[in-house]
């Protein structure tokens, strides 16, 4: 076990490295992409409530319009990185790397395949729990007992499965597809990327801590580093972990599900 954690960290030391360096030399470019990312998100909301007292049914619209927006700005931003692994000494355009229709559909789709798995992990708990009622054990105790642990086969479950939208934009799988292969390479690494998260995530925890203790100067200044350096560089380290775990996938033939669930 101390033999794979070894491993695993270094493999995380290797993917944040080298992600330090792409960021560093396409720091600009990259976060345009997220700061667009970051203005669309922000826009629609403030859309949606200052025209939610006009019209409801045009609120619904522009939410669905700035969310297709923010969509598509993150894909692209996942194709530029995948440029810039692939061929970083020739320039792209932004433009070039928008998605294509398909894709956004597939991806869409996908998201829809995504939360229902992640309900269903939810659900499956859920009854797996109800004999233990019908036993004759308490609710409260059977619930104290089935909501954590659903709630770590949530958080399991997603991120097995969240490495689908490298899938469509990377080999331009259908939704279905994306989900399963996303399944299978992410098996047996599943402790490189919670690593991987946690590294990512620390000034996301710094933020929430400081928050707690009431020091919001402090806390806004760790979001604001957060915002411009973190997320691009989580970008860019969750776009070459994928390519490291496709590199050293052995598998041929499209994986199911039921062989690559543990």
């Amino acid at each position: 076990m101390i033999e794979f954690l070894k491993d695993s960290t270094f493999t995380v030391n290797e993917v944040i490295s080298k992600a330090v360096g792409v960021t560093k030399r396409n720091y600009f470019s990259i976060a345009t992409l997220c700061f667009l990312m970051f203005i669309t998100s922000n826009a629609s909301g403030l859309m949606a409530f200052f025209l939610n007292d006009v019209s409801k049914g045009l609120s619904i619209l522009m939410a669905f319009i700035f969310v297709m927006f923010y969509f598509t700005i993150n894909l692209s931003l996942f194709r530029y990185i995948f440029h810039l692994l692939d061929d970083e000494d020739h320039d792209v355009s932004i433009v070039s790397t928008i998605p294509t229709k398909r894709q956004i559909i597939r991806f869409l789709v996908a998201t829809l395949y995504f939360m229902l798995c992640i309900l269903g992990v939810y659900i499956l708990v859920t009854v797996i729990g109800f004999p233990f009622v019908l036993a004759g054990i308490a609710v409260e105790k059977v619930s104290n007992v089935a909501i954590p642990v659903g709630m770590v086969a949530v958080f399991i479950t997603w991120i097995r499965i969240s490495f689908f939208p490298f899938f469509i934009i990377d080999k331009n799988l259908g939704p279905f597809a994306s989900i399963k292969y996303s399944l299978a390479t992410t098996r047996g690494n599943f402790t490189k990327i919670f690593l991987l998260l946690l590294v990512l995530g620390g000034f996301y925890i710094l933020c929430l801590f400081f928050g707690f203790i009431h020091w919001p100067v402090v806390a806004f200044f760790v979001n604001v580093l957060s915002s411009f350096i973190i997320v691009p560089l989580s970008s860019v380290a969750l776009t070459i972990a994928y390519r490291k775990m496709i590199g050293e996938y052995k598998g041929e033939e499209e994986p199911d599900i039921i062989h690559n669930i543990v």
